[in-house]
């Protein structure tokens, strides 16, 4: 067997596999074999139909089949031990005169066609300059937050006096019939109702200002305006159920209960940050401001990448690529895509790919690696993203570590961390190798910066589709 690599220029070569009949006849044999020791053909035992049948039944595609298999392992092997840094994946040459006829020829002679990376030089020092957008929290902003803590973290508590239209008022509710109690109604022990849900404003108008002590008669449909479901979460039934009842009920309040926002103190401090974090109320705000402004990050080293990204795209606006080869592979590798689409979209995906390949190239001119140590922690605050978007800021260690777990335990999920944890470290090595000027710029500007920005490159426009990105380097 013999493979080589032909140039045609600079990005674009043939690899052509070369296939003797010693390279590939004992493993046709082999399959034979075996097919022959399984074969169920009628008037011959099991294992006992001659080999001249089993050749006659099989042989071709058996042939076809081993080939296949041999030269798809070759052309991998051989990008692999050539090291070679190709566009997209090889395309197999099925023009007529490079055919190969089982039957006929000695050698088996493949061809296909590879696009190469080329080869450039990228420059990026002190004459370049990127912008860092430092986020200035407004109070305003800060002060929603806490005041979103009180609200999230407080309590129900009894309160005396008169029912406000937020309260919780429970109760018993007992079904009357002709004014009275009816006789094997039903009869809810522990009922719940908040009279700013009830529908029917006369009867909303009831319970607002009543008492504990006092009772409050109604009819449940005409209440909820006979939604089904509201009337059946408050006689703790079901919908079905409820289709029959269209009685009146006595409500008999036995208590009022009212949120009250949490009050700001350690208390608060604790579940919100976890314990002994802060120990003041200066100390909380402070930390929660950390914890705002940190929620700005993600968005500032993508506008910083971004920029950076329009710098690398012009310059490697001169490097010459496998601009056909390309277009082909595109065009081949989906089935929904027509030739005029291609065109339209090949300018776009030649910058994502410009942009790829030359962060590939910073990660190896610069022996930039990723540690799992790395991914894991990058998992670990992707977790805390997710669950402080619920609110849910101070997670117990266990549920972390657990959902953290899951994430790197999903393969996709794990390959996106990898991707994102690589361009962090690019972040970091622009950061420190070119002219990074801090801008300082308010939350509410900073907002709008990126709503424009996500408008005009629209979602993700800075990473390749999931197809595009097969079109980078191996």
């Amino acid at each position: 067997m013999k493979s080589t690599l032909n140039r045609k220029d600079d990005v674009n070569g043939t690899i052509v596999i070369e296939l003797e009949k010693a390279d590939y006849q004992e493993k046709v044999d082999k399959s034979l074999s075996q097919f022959r020791q399984k074969a169920n053909i009628p008037g011959f035992r099991q294992g006992k139909v001659p080999k001249s049948v089993i050749q006659r039944m099989y042989g071709k595609a058996v042939l076809v089949d081993e080939v296949n298999k041999i030269v798809t392992e070759e052309l991998t092997n051989f990008i692999r031990e050539n090291k070679l840094k190709i566009l997209g994946e090889p395309i197999s040459d099925d023009s007529e005169e490079k055919q190969v006829n089982l039957d006929k020829d000695e050698v088996l002679t493949f061809y296909f066609d590879v696009a190469l990376t080329p080869e450039f030089e990228l420059k990026l020092d002190k004459n370049t300059e990127l912008t860092y957008y430092q986020v200035k929290l407004e109070e305003e902003l800060l002060d929603k937050q806490m005041d979103a803590y009180k609200q999230n973290y407080g309590t129900y508590a009894s309160v005396e006096g008169e029912a406000k239209d937020t309260d919780l008022i429970k109760g018993t509710l007992t079904e009357l019939e002709e004014g009275k109690e009816k006789e094997h109604g039903q009869v809810i022990e522990n009922a719940i109702l908040m009279p700013s849900y009830v529908k029917e404003e006369t009867i909303k108008n009831r319970f607002i200002g009543a008492k504990v002590g006092d009772s409050v008669v109604f009819n449940p449909k005409s209440a909820y305006d006979n939604n089904e479901a509201e009337v059946a979460s408050l006689l703790q039934t079901t919908k079905e159920h409820v289709k029959d009842i269209n009685a009146d009920f006595r409500f008999d309040i036995k208590e009022i209960t009212r949120y009250q926002e949490a009050e700001l103190n350690q208390e608060l401090f604790d579940r919100v940050l976890g314990e002994g974090v802060a120990t003041t109320g200066e100390e909380f705000r402070a930390k929660i401001a950390t914890e705002l402004n940190n929620q700005f990050k993600p968005n500032a080293d993508h506008l910083f990448i971004h920029e950076a990204r329009d710098i690398i795209v012009e310059k490697m606006k001169d490097v010459q690529f496998p601009d056909q080869f390309l277009k082909r592979w595109l065009l081949e590798s989906s089935e929904n895509r027509t030739a005029e689409q291609v065109e339209e979209d090949y300018p776009r995906i030649l910058e994502d790919l410009k942009f790829h390949i030359a962060k590939q190239k910073i990660v190896e001119a610069n022996e930039i690696k990723v540690e799992f140590e790395d991914i894991e922690a990058l998992a670990t605050e992707v977790a805390k993203a997710q669950f402080a978007q619920y609110g849910m800021t101070n997670l117990p260690a266990d549920v972390l570590q657990n959902y953290t777990k899951s994430l790197l335990e999903k393969e996709d999920t794990m390959q996106n961390l990898v991707d994102k944890a690589t361009e962090n470290k690019i972040i970091d090595w622009l950061k420190e190798n070119v002219n990074v000027i801090q801008k300082e710029i308010s939350s509410k500007d900073f907002n709008e910066m990126m709503s424009k920005h996500s408008h005009v490159h629209g979602e993700n426009a800075d990473n390749l589709s999931s197809e595009e990105a097969e079109v980078s380097a191996e």
